[in-house]
């Protein structure tokens, strides 16, 4: 599950720039390097998405006075801040393992008098939800998703489940503004992955254009303005995207385009990471 990956690794590539691992020393598969990155880069531990980005999926999600919204790994509490006073939600929730986290979403809550907010020291595997009608959840441990998968599907019929750059796991999306997703209770199934990748991206096929378009709309869409290197991982999420359409049959063309053909050379030349094997 590669692509679940670089969503997490954008926000922390400040962090990369820092020490020496943003360009491998000899050259290796694209897997190996994830490898060498931060156990809390391929976790998403201590992510926390800029503020424009809840804005905008609030009013994707249509949030509204009538929702009870819960943000499962809350973070530092903005998003529910920003739930309650902007789009004056009935009931904002956030639930994190995290005690430092929750202790600064408490103080954040305070601070701003809103007293219809709430946070949950509790691992999100263990938490009860019954009552949400909004569900924001971003995580990209395949163990905690499919744990979630359970819980989710026994909610009541209506609530929403916002994901960002891919849905719940064999689900078709209710709703796309890409990298945003929203799957809806009950759930759509999807009757694999071609038809899943198809619903999310609108399209007939992929070719290398879309798969820049939505990389690209992915990286402006969770980086911060001051992100340095997204140039970088909007390549390395353009192929992801571009390899995952090949392997499963729709891609636009069974020739690899010129554009993927020299971005490959552009991570083995000058990163050293090989990313061809993933061709199948």
């Amino acid at each position: 599950m590669l692509e679940l990956i670089y969503g997490k690794l954008f926000q922390h590539w400040r962090e990369l720039e820092n020490n020496s691992l943003a360009i491998t020393k000899t050259k290796m598969k694209l897997e190996e390097y994830l490898q060498t990155l931060p156990s809390s880069i391929l976790s998403g531990n201590d992510v926390q998405l800029p503020e424009h980005s809840f804005r905008e999926i609030f009013e994707f999600a249509n949030l509204s006075k009538d929702d009870v919204f819960y943000h499962l790994g809350c973070g530092d509490g903005k998003g529910l801040a920003i739930a309650l006073e902007e789009f004056g939600v009935r009931k904002a929730i956030g639930i994190d393992i995290n005690r430092k986290k929750i202790e600064q979403s408490n103080s954040l809550l305070q601070e701003k008098n809103l007293d219809q907010g709430h946070v949950i020291c509790k691992d999100v595997t263990d938490a009860i939800f019954d009552d949400a009608t909004v569900i924001l959840f971003w995580f990209t441990d395949v163990l905690i998703i499919e744990k979630m998968m359970e819980k989710f599907e026994k909610l009541k019929h209506g609530c929403k489940i916002i994901t960002i750059w891919g849905p719940l796991l064999g689900c078709l999306p209710d709703k796309v503004d890409f990298p945003y997703i929203i799957n809806q209770v009950p759930f759509k199934p999807a009757k694999d992955l071609k038809e899943q990748l198809l619903a999310i991206f609108g399209t007939k096929c992929v070719d290398f254009v879309n798969a820049w378009e939505f990389a690209e709309r992915y990286t402006k869409a969770i980086g911060s303005p001051e992100a340095g290197n997204d140039r970088f991982l909007t390549i390395l999420q353009s192929l992801v995207i571009w390899i995952n359409a090949k392997n499963l049959g729709v891609a636009c063309t069974d020739e690899i385009p010129p554009a993927i053909k020299n971005y490959m050379g552009i991570l083995r030349n000058f990163f050293n990471i090989e990313v061809e094997h993933l061709l199948k």
